[in-house]
């Protein structure tokens, strides 16, 4: 009883979200202050000044680094707008004439997870749905976007990968790599079922699909280990996407005598400058170790911004501005820019304050208690369903683990890695799956509403699936390694 008091801030936002359907930044400034007036009223810990301020110095460094990714994200985002760059996109590939397979493949385990782990905030979609629109019959294709979407759960350059693992006290590239492990059903799973809707029933597309997803696995995780999540869904998204395509031509030739060479459209140039510079930087780190010579240091988590993925979007947001100047700098640049980043960040800003908050006050030591006293099977389950709710509620993978990851770094640390994994995933392909990813496809797709309230439907179905999938990888995973 205790343990469900101490999550009231908790619940209180759920309730507004799912019931009252307010907006998120709403919903966390209410859990919030309802924290603060239960912690001044002696509700958990004693109130004091140094607690207070260890919640404010850690709430800081954690927005910091978040928005020192996200506002210079967003600003990518605005120019590849401009440029056109995802419409051209989808023109070559509607103009390649694959297979319904191939096409669908390509895109759900290769284009879509390439374009959100490099940008965030839904660009995939800007892509994708005009793409699939023009591939396939309007129902179908909605699905097939809201389907892809929800499979990348670590968009902005692995940003709440990052974020998560300082929260929970963990590396973020053992984070990254654990949570490619959880997440590899909903890969799986999400990718059959997009074939299904696409009408695909040839033996040989399922057992391509099934090596695809075992080269976007192996990929995903290797590159989460050795290079971290910045690039990891960058690098998995661009190898199944270039060996999907390099397939399906084959199979176009052989059939029809015609020969394709493999060509990226010239006009996505600005992707290869962000890959390029970001494995520059990495390699940059690894020989130099000049991230470690600035570090902003909160009460108990630390960030080093020179080895943001911030840095890497800077630098580009740069050559574009010198190279296409005319283009993309006018009057209205950064009064755009203020406006699509203030409802994210202030969002998240609250979040993050409620939960260094309910951390620093002793409001997340019932629930430590209760999963601590689960068993490994149980407490994978519950973490996947508090992780889906968090990121479901937030729509932010980011949001979703400010609320739960602090309590798993309570835990034990031979049980952490694993439950903060399961917390990552859960959220993450959530988050994917919430009412403001399925309303950025509706817009797109200019839906009526019987249409929007079968997305709604399906999309919360995608979410109830996704938890499933996770909790059941995690449990595998539990026993294997116990």
């Amino acid at each position: 009883m205790d343990a469900l008091f101490h999550l009231s801030p908790v619940l209180l936002v759920t309730a507004m979200l799912v019931v009252l359907r307010r907006p998120p930044v709403q919903a966390a400034v209410a859990g919030t202050l309802l924290v603060m007036v239960l912690w001044i009223a002696g509700a958990a810990d004693a109130w004091q000044s140094s607690s207070l301020l260890a919640a404010a110095q850690d709430t800081a460094v954690l927005f910091a680094s978040t928005a020192f990714v996200i506002v210079p994200g967003l600003a990518f985002v605005m120019v590849i707008e401009r440029l056109g760059v995802n419409l051209a996109v989808s023109q070559w590939v509607r103009s390649l004439g694959l297979g319904r397979g191939d096409q669908v493949v390509f895109i759900v385990l290769g284009l879509a997870p390439l374009l959100e782990a490099m940008t965030g905030f839904g660009v995939s979609l800007i892509a994708t749905v005009p793409l699939l629109l023009s591939l396939f019959e309007r129902r179908v294709a909605l699905r097939i976007a809201l389907t892809g979407m929800a499979i990348m759960p670590w968009g902005t350059l692995g940003l709440a990968s990052v974020i998560g693992a300082s929260l929970a006290h963990l590396d973020a590239a053992a984070l990254a790599q654990t949570s490619a492990l959880t997440s590899a059903l909903v890969f799986l799973g999400l990718a059959a079922l997009a074939l299904y809707l696409a009408g695909a029933r040839q033996w040989q597309e399922w057992r391509a699909l099934g090596a695809f997803w075992l080269l976007f696995i192996i990929v995903l995780y290797v590159t989460s280990r050795w290079l971290g999540p910045e690039v990891a869904g960058v690098a998995a998204g661009l190898v199944t996407a270039t060996a999907a395509l390099s397939a399906g031509l084959w199979r176009r030739s052989r059939n029809t005598s015609e020969r394709d060479e493999l060509h990226w459209p010239r006009q996505a140039w600005p992707y290869l400058l962000l890959i390029v510079s970001i494995v520059a930087l990495k390699v940059l780190w690894a020989i130099t170790d000049w991230q470690n010579h600035w570090v902003v240091q909160g009460a108990q988590v630390s960030w080093k911004p020179l080895a943001s993925p911030g840095v890497a979007l800077i630098l580009v947001l740069i050559g574009l501005g010198f190279h296409t100047r005319k283009n993309v700098t006018d009057s209205g640049m950064l009064s755009g820019l203020a406006a699509r980043a203030e409802r994210p960040l202030l969002t998240i800003f609250f979040f993050l304050a409620m939960s260094q908050m309910m951390v620093k006050a002793g409001f997340l030591a019932g629930l430590m208690q209760l999963l601590s006293g689960l068993s490994p099977s149980a407490a994978t389950s519950l973490v996947a369903l508090l992780g889906a709710l968090s990121g479901y509620m937030t729509g932010s993978n980011v949001g979703g683990n400010a609320i739960f990851m602090p309590a798993i770094a309570m835990l034990p640390e031979s049980s952490r890695l694993l439950l903060a994994a399961v917390q990552n995933s859960a959220a993450g392909h959530a988050a994917l799956g919430s009412l403001s990813i399925v309303m950025l496809i509706l817009g797109l797709a200019k839906t009526q509403a019987k249409e929007e309230s079968e997305l709604v439907r399906f999309g919360f179905a995608l979410v109830c699936l996704n938890t499933a999938l996770v909790a059941l990888a995690a449990g595998v995973l539990s026993v294997w390694i116990g």
